[in-house]
């Protein structure tokens, strides 16, 4: 039981512990740092110099240390022998850190809640496995860029993380199919050719492709955010997923190639708990599957199907009357036509941001009509289409980035914020210019001003 001055003491210890964001804290307050955040910061830090400080912080609980590139496993090692209630660790691009430092960090078993290694290249399936195995307490794991990384660890992170909220493994090359759960469908003693098709000749076998399917006995229901996009699964893996992650409200698939429309169909199980849906380069998605994860998934809020070259305005007639959408990326998907555009401007009234860069089958008409009846967009994107590059319109553009070329900076057209407002204003001058030169029969001549007169 707390006397009151056990109390008082209490509640200013937390009332004066700090964050230090961007500097390495003082000497005066070594003791008080909870929070260390050092992502952009200014002067060089050697690692030695950060084990220092580190060893005198006993009471540190978030450790940031992306701006530091240079830390090693010794800094590593100092952090979980000082900060024994360490809650939250991010090492991402840290290349220097192997799994030395990072099973001392299991080792110790602190009650980590997240930890983000993306980029820590030298990482092992030892090291992922064993947080996994030994932080119960893990909502939030971040493992992207891992070139070292097997499906072996992964399985471990669905066999033993049973309380993640957020998995994180994009841009794992090594990852296929035997990372993720199988479907319940897939028995694990079953045999690939019961089918009674011919056997494809022999070839020699990994011991990955040795691994016998995960059959998972538990079911993912807390997990709500996955990426897992650039990773070569098919789409038996998405089954899988699905079936063990009933619950997922933002899944990354960008850049997942070898998906179809059956992936979608798998998708279309999470109905409306999918709020966010990334299927950038998926090449071969079609309208059946896209309409059918629409009508099925009617919350989403934010869909990217950029670079997918088999849809065509169907599709895009299903996203429009999605009443949630806010978000919604259609880059170089070259058979939208006109049509798609008028859809939009009338039933997808609450899009905060649409891309359209290299659609260039659109026009500047519908472009206007799109800008007149979406009064709550803040962002168009509207690079390489054609009817776009016409007088007085580019001004309202961002910058043209440094490292385009002399085509791409023609090209380019972002709208942001207040531009997109005077953008519209612009057109539709232009657009009464354009009536009352054709009520006084005189030609009309596209200008660059925002004056009214006709000449």
């Amino acid at each position: 039981m707390l006397l009151d001055g056990d109390s008082e003491s209490t509640n200013s210890f937390h009332e004066d512990m700090i964050k230090i964001i961007d500097r390495l804290p003082t000497e005066e307050e070594y003791r008080r740092v909870r929070h260390l955040v050092l992502q952009q910061v200014s002067e060089t830090v050697s690692d030695e110099r950060l084990a220092q400080i580190i060893a005198a912080c006993p009471h540190l609980e978030t450790v940031v240390l992306t701006g530091v590139p240079d830390t090693t496993d010794r800094t590593v090692v100092v952090l979980t022998e000082t900060a024994l209630n360490l809650v939250g660790l991010n090492l991402s691009g840290c290349t220097q850190v192997t799994d030395v430092g990072v099973l001392e960090i299991t080792n110790k078993s602190p009650p980590l809640q997240w930890v983000q290694l993306s980029g820590v290249v030298g990482l092992t399936d030892p090291s992922i496995s064993a947080i996994a195995k030994t932080c119960s307490r893990l909502v939030e794991l971040e493992v992207c860029d891992l070139p070292l990384l097997t499906p072996v660890a992964v399985r471990d992170v669905w066999s033993f993380s049973r309380k993640l909220r957020t998995l994180r493994l994009a841009n794992n090359p090594l990852l296929s199919d035997k990372a993720f759960p199988a479907p319940h469908s897939l028995d694990a003693t079953s045999d690939p050719n019961e089918s009674g098709e011919k056997p494809l000749p022999h070839r020699p076998t990994t011991w990955l492709e040795k691994l016998p399917p995960l059959i998972l006995r538990h079911s993912a229901e807390n997990l709500r955010v996955l990426d897992v996009s650039s990773c070569k699964i098919t789409d038996d893996a998405v089954e899988g997923i699905v079936t063990h992650a009933p619950r997922i409200q933002s899944f990354n698939l960008s850049r997942c190639s070898l998906l179809t429309d059956k992936a979608l169909e798998s998708i279309s199980k999470l109905n409306d708990h999918l709020d966010v849906l990334m299927l950038a380069h998926v090449a071969n998605i079609t309208d059946r599957g896209l309409v059918h994860l629409a009508r099925s998934c009617t919350n989403l809020r934010c869909i990217d199907v950029a670079f997918c070259r088999h849809l065509t305005d169907m599709s895009v007639f299903e996203l429009a009357g999605l009443p949630s959408l806010r978000r919604l990326s259609l880059v170089r998907v070259h058979k939208l036509t006109d049509i798609a555009i008028f859809s939009l401007a009338e039933h997808a009234t609450g899009l905060e941001r649409l891309y359209l860069s290299y659609c260039d089958h659109l026009s500047l008409d519908a472009v206007h009509l799109l800008l007149r009846k979406l009064d709550r967009l803040q962002h168009l994107t509207a690079t390489g289409i054609p009817s776009l590059r016409r007088k007085g319109v580019n001004r309202f553009s961002e910058p043209t980035p440094p490292n385009c070329d002399p085509d791409q900076q023609a090209a380019f057209c972002v709208f942001n914020g207040e531009n997109v407002d005077r953008l519209r204003r612009f057109l539709d001058k232009e657009d009464k210019r354009r009536r009352e030169a054709e009520a006084k029969n005189v030609p009309f001549i596209p200008r660059s001003d925002d004056k009214l007169d006709l000449y």
